[in-house]
């Protein structure tokens, strides 16, 4: 989203895109809403938007009038400070799909605010005992990278775990933050003594251990489920003005789990004011669905009841991203609850199979941009109906891209074809999914998305360019 909104707008475009372009901006112009500005587009004479370079607006825009800003494709690639100095003026990109201007000119063209947050994350190395010191600490800078703000140190019972002192130094020394989570007494007494921040988990009747170190205490009920227990070790540390988190237990689905949400939402009411902590594994990790709706639901319950950390774990392979999910959840949630809006529109992080606009052309918009190609190149497009391709010979619709290699005619070019067979198959899980496709992107997971390596795609086609030369020499030469 554009960080300001200037009075007159340059949006540049190429051929095919003009028509809709306008269009779109007529749109914007029209609803109340938006912010309203003076714009003027100028086609430069590419066919696709997005092969435009900036050397190729260098040498093609002589000036930009009474523009105070230019608007390029979103998909543009290039640096764009050369702009800027030539024409004097910001030069930013769109968004990738024009139909998405609405959205870019929404809120009053403010970027939403995700640097805050008021949930700390304690990412627990659930198999620390089995680690190196080094592999600890590896594990540790992969969960700090995702957003960690505390290592949790996971001690099992009857586990032996000689290099947990050794451990939290080494970690410390980093300058972690390090809690240890233990029923083992001995093992919290060493923890506190090596510097941990924080002690999991101490009842009522272990809560001595807190007098004998400086580390912050978990409270848990003594007993599973048991509120009161929990309360009296609460009102002993606000007796002895020992700072502590509670945590009344979040228990697995047919487990306790509803019971369990009722427990922190009397916990909460009883003591508006203390710090909470909820484990959030017994949910990510122990249900068979995506921990980004998971996550999502959540955070939006912690945000509600103003809980201030949550224990995450990264165990089972479909949880592998829990920890970055959960940084990605408790922002949008806090600049929701700030806005006091639904948490919609402030990322997309964690629409990881589906998109809210996935299809944002109709059936007839395609059949009209196809009806003004000229060249033999293929666009691959997605509507409600299907996939649909199409170059100067003519539209095919399908949706399966198996129907479609006959109408293609490349046979005997076998680079061509593995690259519409790449595109076609991400065209068609996008359209399975209910997901944005755009062609020469990589389909957007989210934050499960890889960063794809662009030099391959590079080198693909240089690879292809090389042996369409070496195919038509050989024809020359034979002739």
């Amino acid at each position: 989203m554009a960080e300001h909104v200037a009075t007159n707008l340059l949006f540049l475009t190429g051929k095919l895109a003009e028509k809709s372009l306008n269009k779109v901006l007529e749109e914007v112009q029209s609803n109340p809403k938006s912010p309203q500005f003076k714009y003027r587009v100028q086609q430069i004479g590419v066919s696709v938007a997005a092969l435009m370079t900036p050397d190729l607006i260098a040498r093609r825009l002589k000036e930009a009038g009474d523009a105070d800003k230019i608007i390029l494709p979103g998909l543009c690639q290039g640096d764009l400070l050369q702009l800027e100095a030539q024409y004097g003026i910001p030069v930013e990109r769109g968004p990738n799909d024009l139909k998405d201007l609405p959205q870019y000119f929404g809120h009053a063209g403010v970027q939403p605010d995700l640097s805050q947050y008021s949930v700390q994350i304690f990412a627990e190395i659930v198999d620390a005992p089995f680690l190196s010191v080094a592999g600890i600490i590896q594990k540790a800078q992969q969960y700090q990278a995702q957003g960690a703000n505390v290592i949790d140190l996971g001690c099992l019972p009857a586990v032996p775990f000689p290099h947990l002192v050794d451990s939290i130094k080494a970690l410390k020394e980093l300058n972690f933050q390090v809690s240890v989570d233990s029923l083992n007494t001995n093992d919290l007494l060493a923890a506190g003594h090596a510097g941990a921040d924080f002690l999991l988990s101490l009842t009522e009747k272990t809560l001595w251990i807190a007098n004998e170190v400086a580390s912050t205490p978990i409270l848990i009920p003594a007993k599973p489920h048991h509120l009161p227990s929990l309360y009296r070790a609460i009102e002993m540390c606000l007796k002895a003005g020992k700072p502590f988190i509670a945590d009344a237990i979040l228990d697995p689905i047919h487990f306790g789990l509803t019971d369990s949400i009722v427990r922190y939402q009397k916990l909460r009411k009883k003591y508006p004011d203390i710090k909470i902590m909820m484990g959030i594994g017994n949910l990510t990790e122990l249900t068979d669905a995506d921990t980004t709706g998971i996550n999502a639901l959540l955070f939006g319950i912690i945000s509600e009841l103003d809980v201030h950390a949550v224990l995450a774990t990264s165990v089972s392979p479909h949880a592998v991203n829990a920890v970055a999910e959960a940084d990605v959840a408790r922002r949008m949630m806090h600049a929701a609850k700030l806005d006091d809006r639904l948490p919609r529109g402030y990322s997309n992080a964690l629409l990881g199979l589906h998109d809210r606009r996935p299809f944002t052309y109709s059936v007839d918009e395609i059949n009209e941009i196809a009806a003004q190609i000229k060249d033999p190149s293929f666009r691959i497009q997605v509507s409600e109906s299907g996939l649909h391709i199409y170059n100067r010979d003519g539209i095919h619709e399908a949706v399966d891209p198996f129907a479609l290699y006959s109408h293609l005619k490349v046979d005997d070019d076998a680079s061509h074809a593995f690259y519409l067979g790449v595109e076609l198959a991400r065209a068609q899980i996008a359209w399975q999914l209910k997901k944005r496709y755009v062609q020469d992107q990589e389909l957007d997971w989210g934050i499960n998305a890889l960063q794809a390596d662009k030099a391959v795609k590079t080198a693909h086609r240089e690879a292809s360019i090389k042996e369409k030369q070496s195919k038509q020499r050989k024809e020359r030469d034979g002739q």
